[in-house]
């Protein structure tokens, strides 16, 4: 998911649409407030964050961005009309990832959030992942539902955090049973369905995230 923190309604939705286009998940937000209320539901892997805001602007939110151990590691990418040099160095040095000014080609964007993504990516794997009340935190092997702590087995846990590493894309029982279990797991994929059921009924109200596709597998999120 990526979020796109813009208060021109055209430039937002052009934004979205090319991201779209291309292979992306992407939402758009107009503000700072929006941007804070849509983190609590999903942590994205990528914000780009307009600096010209109502209200609070990019600089600000950068900071409290890059001061949050919770939305710290996030990249992010700068997208301005601001052209002076300092402005760029101020949001660089503020955390930004990469920067870019207004006008700018489509081709051009693309590539910087493509270039930007393969370097986060590879330097830094992600240890969280939310989705609406869900939280799973690798790290520290802990899932939260809406706040509450869910005790997981190993083997439940490995395969909520499959799920949502491959949030919006529906995942068979054979991809699940070779992830999981390995490629020597003599079991059928039935095994998969009771594990599904388990940890839909542990996870109580985000059980039903966990999307059965019928005839193919499991997804957890919106089809990208």
């Amino acid at each position: 998911m990526i979020y796109c923190v813009e208060d021109e309604r055209n430039i937002r939705e052009l934004l979205v649409y090319t991201l779209g286009t291309t292979g992306f998940e992407a939402k758009g937000l107009s503000d700072g407030k929006e941007l804070k209320k849509a983190l609590k539901e999903e942590i994205p892997e990528l914000i780009l964050l307009d600096i010209m805001l109502p209200g609070e602007d990019g600089y600000s939110i950068l900071e409290k961005l890059k001061q949050d151990p919770e939305t710290s590691e996030i990249p992010i990418i700068m997208v301005t009309a601001k052209e002076a040099e300092y402005d760029k160095v101020r949001g660089l040095e503020g955390g930004a990832d990469d920067y870019i000014t207004k006008p700018f080609g489509m081709m051009e964007f693309i590539a910087r959030v493509k270039a930007v993504l393969r370097r986060t990516r590879k330097h830094s794997p992600k240890q969280e992942y939310r989705f609406k009340g869900l939280k799973v935190n690798v790290d520290r092997h802990q899932v939260f539902d809406n706040e509450r702590e869910v005790e997981l087995t190993l083997k439940e846990f490995e395969l909520l955090r499959y799920l949502m590493e491959n949030k919006g894309i529906v995942v068979s029982r054979d991809q699940i049973l070779e992830r999981i279990w390995g490629y020597e797991f003599a079991g059928e994929t039935r095994t998969v369905d009771v594990h599904i059921r388990t940890l839909r009924q542990k996870l109580g109200e985000s059980g039903f995230l966990i999307e059965t596709v019928r005839g193919v597998g499991y997804r957890i999120g919106d089809r990208q």
